[in-house]
Order: C-alpha cells, then sequence, then structure tokens
C-alpha cells in the first residue's frame, strides 16, 4: 500500500526512509508523492512568484499612468505634487517585484537540498529491498546513477514548473487582461499570438527531445569510452595500442559531433523561430496600438503600456521551447529512473512477519524445491537437517547447489517449494532485517566499503565499543598490519578494499564477523583465492571464532573442510554424500576422488 511521511514532523522523516514498501511507478504520480513533503514550501514559492508576476506585469500599466498624467500639459512647478501619487506606485511595484523574486528564491534555496535529500533517501531505501537476483542483473554504477538522476530530475522539474511554466501562464493571462482594458482587438491579438506561439513551441520541443536524447547517450558512451580506456592504461601500454585506441575512441567522438550537430542545430532553427515570433508580436502590437491611438480609440497611457508588454513578454518567452525541452528531459529522467528501480520487489516481509531470535541454531531445509528459472532448475524436494552448533562443509562441481543453499538460508532469494527453518521458524515468517542480524557472512571476496579499516570493521555491530573493535582485530590476527599502516585504524581501504591484499581484507571480514558474533557463521569461499601460507592462517583464525556456533562452509578445497563435524556432496542439486570426513573416505565415492584428485595435484606441485 502507499505511504507518505507528509504529516509528520522533519525529525521523523528519517526514521521511515529505510522501510518505505511502495513508490508510485510513473513521473506525474511520482512528482507528487514528493510534493507532498514541503506542500507549504511549493504553495508559498507559487504565491511569491505570482505576486512577482502581477507587480511586473503592472509596471508597464505604472508607466502608462505617468505618460497619461505627463501628457495632460502638466506645469512644470507642479509635477512633483501631481506626480505623487503614480510614481509613488510605480516605485511601490518596483521594490514589490524584487521583494517577491528574492523571497521565492529564498524559499527555493531551502526547499531544493531538503527535497534532493528525501528523494535520494527513501528512492536508495526502495533499492535497498530489491532482491539478490535484481541487483547482481544490474551495474552498481548505472544503479547509483539513476538514484541521483531520480532526485535531480525531481527537483529540476518542479523548479521549472514554479519558475518558468506557471508564472509565465499567469503573465500572458494577465498581459492578456491589462490589454482588454485597453481595446479588446489588443487583447484578441495578444491571446492569439499566445495560444500559437505555446503550441508551436510544444510541439517543436517534443520533436527536439529525442534528438537531445540521442546526444545525451552519445555524450554517455562517449565518456564511458574514455573511463574504460583510462582504467586500462597499463593494458594499453603493454600491447602497444595506443594508435588503434585513439582511432577506437575516434569512431565514437565522431558519432557524438554528429549528434550534436542535429541537436543544436535543430535548437538553433526553434531560436529562429522564437526571434521571429518575437518581432511579430513586438511590431504587430506597435502597429496596432498607434492605430488604436490615431483613430482616438485608446489613449497614450494604454499605447505606452501596449509596447512596454510586448518587450516584457518577449523577454519572458525567448527560452520557452528551451524550457519544455529541460522539462521533457527532467521528467524523463524520472521516468528513466523509475522505470528501472520502481518495481515490485522479489523478496518481501511477510504480513505480520516477526524478528527472529535463534536461541538454538538448528537449520532445517525441508522438501526444498527451487530454481533460477524454468529451464534452471536447482533443488527439487531437498531435506537437510544440521543440529545446532554443528559445523557443516558443503562441496561438490561448480553449479551444483552449495552456494544457491546458502542464498536460501539467507533469503536472498525464496523458496518455491518447501521451506528453511531456523530453530523451526520459517525464515519467510521472520523479518530480513532480523534474519541477517542472526547470520555472519564470510564471502570469497569481503565487501569493503571505501571507509576507514575501524570503519569497515565497526560494520559487524554499530554500538561496539573501541575496545571491542580492538579486541575482534587482535583475534582476527589484523593487529600487526593495521599498527604498520600509516593513519591504522584510520586508513582508507579503497574501493572494494583495492589497497589490503586478499589476506588484509579477510582479516577484516573476520574481525567484523567476530564483532557481530551472531549465532550462525556462512562461509562461502573463505579462502578460496589466497595463497596456501596465508590460507592456513586465515584457517586457524576461522576455526577460532567457530565456537560453539552452527556453521556452514561452502568450499573448493577440501582441506579446509576435512577437520568438520559433517561434510554434504553436491551434485546437481542433490545430496549424494553425507558424513564426516573419515565416512566419506572409506565409502570410497565421489568425496574420495575428489579428495584423491587433490592430493595427487598438490603432491605433484611439491615435487615440481
Amino acid at each position: 500500500m502507499t505511504w507518505s511521511f507528509s504529516s509528520l514532523p522533519p525529525s521523523d522523516h528519517r526514521k521511515l526512509h529505510w522501510n518505505v514498501q511502495h513508490l508510485p511507478a510513473t513521473p506525474g504520480a511520482f512528482v507528487r508523492f514528493f510534493i507532498g513533503n514541503f506542500k507549504g514550501w511549493y504553495v508559498a514559492i507559487l504565491l511569491l512568484q505570482i505576486a512577482a508576476v502581477i507587480c511586473t506585469l503592472l509596471i508597464p500599466w505604472g508607466l502608462g499612468q505617468i505618460t497619461r498624467t505627463v501628457s495632460n500639459g502638466l506645469e512644470a512647478e507642479r509635477a512633483f505634487e501631481v506626480l505623487q501619487w503614480p510614481l509613488t506606485l510605480f516605485g511601490g511595484l518596483l521594490v514589490l517585484e524584487v521583494l517577491f523574486t528574492r523571497a521565492a528564491a529564498g524559499c527555493h534555496i531551502h526547499v531544493l537540498p531538503l527535497q534532493r535529500r528525501t528523494v535520494t533517501h527513501v528512492v536508495f531505501a526502495y533499492l535497498q529491498k530489491h532482491s539478490h537476483r535484481f541487483i547482481s542483473n544490474e551495474f552498481a554504477g548505472a544503479l547509483a546513477h539513476r538514484v541521483s538522476e531520480i532526485a535531480l530530475g525531481v527537483n529540476q522539474t518542479l523548479s521549472i514548473l514554479l519558475f518558468d511554466l506557471i508564472p509565465l501562464l499567469v503573465t500572458l493571462s494577465l498581459a492578456t487582461v491589462l490589454l482588454w482594458t485597453a481595446s479588446p482587438l489588443l487583447a484578441l491579438f495578444m491571446a492569439g499570438w499566445s495560444l500559437l506561439f505555446i503550441a508551436v513551441c510544444y510541439l517543436l520541443a517534443r520533436r527536439s527531445h529525442p534528438l537531445a536524447q540521442q546526444y545525451s547517450a552519445a555524450r554517455s558512451t562517449s565518456s564511458g569510452k574514455v573511463v574504460d580506456a583510462v582504467s586500462n592504461l597499463a593494458n594499453i601500454r603493454l600491447f602497444a595500442r595506443h594508435a588503434f585506441e585513439h582511432s577506437y575512441l575516434g569512431r565514437f567522438l565522431d558519432k557524438e559531433v554528429a549528434a550534436a550537430y542535429r541537436s543544436l542545430g535543430y535548437m538553433e532553427k526553434i531560436r529562429w523561430f522564437q526571434t521571429s515570433c518575437g518581432v511579430v508580436l513586438k511590431l504587430g502590437l506597435l502597429l496596432l496600438a498607434l492605430y488604436l491611438w490615431r483613430n482616438q480609440r485608446i489613449d497614450i497611457a494604454a499605447f505606452v503600456m501596449s509596447t512596454s508588454l510586448s518587450l516584457l513578454i518577449i523577454s519572458d518567452v525567448g527560452n520557452l521551447s528551451r524550457r519544455f525541452l529541460e522539462f521533457f528531459e527532467a521528467t524523463g529522467n524520472i521516468a528513466n529512473g523509475v522505470r528501472t528501480l520502481i518495481r515490485p520487489h522479489e523478496v518481501i516481509d511477510r504480513p505480520g512477519a516477526t524478528a527472529l531470535q535463534v536461541k538454538r541454531g538448528d537449520i532445517e531445509f525441508r522438501d526444498v524445491g527451487f530454481n533460477y528459472g524454468a529451464d534452471q532448475p536447482i533443488f527439487q524436494r531437498l531435506n537437510i537437517f544440521i543440529p545446532a552448533g554443528q559445523k557443516v562443509g558443503l562441496v561438490g562441481s561448480s553449479g551444483s547447489g552449495k552456494s544457491t543453499l546458502l542464498n536460501l538460508l539467507l533469503r536472498l532469494y525464496d523458496v518455491q517449494q518447501g521451506a528453511v527453518l531456523i530453530d523451526g521458524v520459517d525464515v519467510r515468517d521472520a523479518t530480513q532485517h532480523s534474519l541477517h542480524q542472526q547470520i555472519g557472512l564470510i564471502p570469497q571476496e569481503p565487501g569493503l566499503f571505501h571507509r576507514s579499516i575501524r570503519e569497515n570493521i565497526h560494520y559487524g555491530r554499530l554500538d561496539a565499543s573501541m575496545e571491542e573493535v580492538a579486541e575482534a582485530i587482535h583475534r582476527a590476527g589484523a593487529s600487526e598490519f593495521i599498527d604498520s599502516m600509516e593513519d591504522g585504524y584510520e586508513s582508507l581501504v579503497g574501493e572494494r578494499g583495492v589497497k589490503l591484499s586478499g589476506g588484509q581484507r579477510q582479516r577484516i571480514a573476520i574481525a567484523r564477523v567476530l564483532l557481530k558474533n551472531a549465532p550462525i557463521l556462512v562461509m562461502d569461499e573463505a579462502t578460496s583465492s589466497l595463497d596456501s601460507i596465508t590460507e592456513r592462517f586465515i584457517q586457524d583464525k576461522l576455526d577460532e571464532i567457530m565456537g560453539d556456533k552452527t556453521v556452514l562452509v561452502v568450499a573448493h578445497r577440501l582441506s579446509t573442510v576435512a577437520h568438520l563435524d559433517r561434510i554434504l556432496v553436491f551434485d546437481k542439486g542433490r545430496v549424494i554424500e553425507d558424513g564426516s570426513h573419515d565416512e566419506l573416505l572409506s565409502q570410497g565415492g565421489q568425496y574420495f576422488r575428489l579428495w584423491s584428485r587433490q592430493f595427487s595435484a598438490q603432491a605433484d606441485a611439491a615435487l615440481a
């Protein structure tokens, strides 16, 4: 169901950002949804803008009143006395125009960053609740760009509406009314010109929008090629492909230039149209007003007002097509973003889901059926029971279902049949948040933030003291290398931890899981990418943190799981062998063949 937090005080908004369940999936509804959070501010901006427009348009009228007074044979010595009221009115309009305009801008400056923060927070919170499947199928950079694009699009859409399109409509409407007071003929000319001008500008902007999109896409593509080349400068140098890369990039730059000519050339045609329309308005109103004045159908004050209004209106509508185009681009950015991000969540908490509290740590896969697609069946009626505190290794060839089993336990995917239970509770009946609090995960490639070592470890438990963090670092064997770094705990690890070695990253991951201290521990190829010495060190630390936890370990290196209580051998989504290391070796089955093959390969490597 749809929710809004417009009635909540600002201090409560942030509390709800992470728990958003539904967002509108069309640009118009999406913008309206977020207007509600700052409705008072937007109403104030709109009223101030309308007031400023009224003052602006009354200035030519005031000038007409001064002209009428002067043209009536005003004596020089009585000029200021007679003109006191018209001049006061004229000066007041000038002052009020500035005050209303700047007040509207001040409100906009206040609400603009708040609106961007709100949209970014809420959309990011919605993105966080998407399934592992959704995240895996998208580029992280593209998703981040969409979040930023939506927030910027909302701000741009509202800014153009409040400061350009709505004030322009008010300007043309009020100008028509003022001209009607002078002569209905002038008002009809103004109304006809306005309707025709707006309609044609709208149509031209719609036609130019695809060209602008093509130009934007060409710029993005060529920029992406530059980024790709810069990130591979070492390869360019080592393969001596400098000339090739220049030529390769040149093809995309040529496409960008061609797209630029099409888009910018069309925009220049639109400017020619706008300029021509401006000439028609100014000259038309001037000649029509002159004709009416000559025939004594309007006085000199109406003549001055009419010509002044034409000059003022032209300055306002000069970039109308451009603003229409920017409006279409902003709403298009919102549409692209919501089309990508605002989709129904695949894995959601059931109504009435409760917080999971693991007291023992039993894990059961009961009659589980699961597939990634109709042509990718993985499990059919899979049954596994893991008693609390048992350490279980999962082995088998790639694609046999080991990692999928962990994904189902973590509820990154939902089973299609059967159930996954922890302490007898179906994980679908627990909130995802509480489920993940009860499971510690050490993956093959630890997901480290581009933050300090301390922040990455603290992530395991945010309320932990620095003493507890230091203890976790010590137990993970990470103290020595951290102390040797220039900034110690505050050293930045780089994007995804690129400044650290594989062993150092795994030590950070171990320290983080130690700090979390969840009753269930899951390791997915946690040491497969390490050298044998580092692996042995990490393995010793992992043995230490297992303690009395329930542990599941996926490994290709059988030495990693040989000492565990139990080993499950998977093949094509089935458990074909189940027992301890010694029991499985004695059976002479698949595990025995895998062990013999790895032992033989290690012996050959040692002899070499």
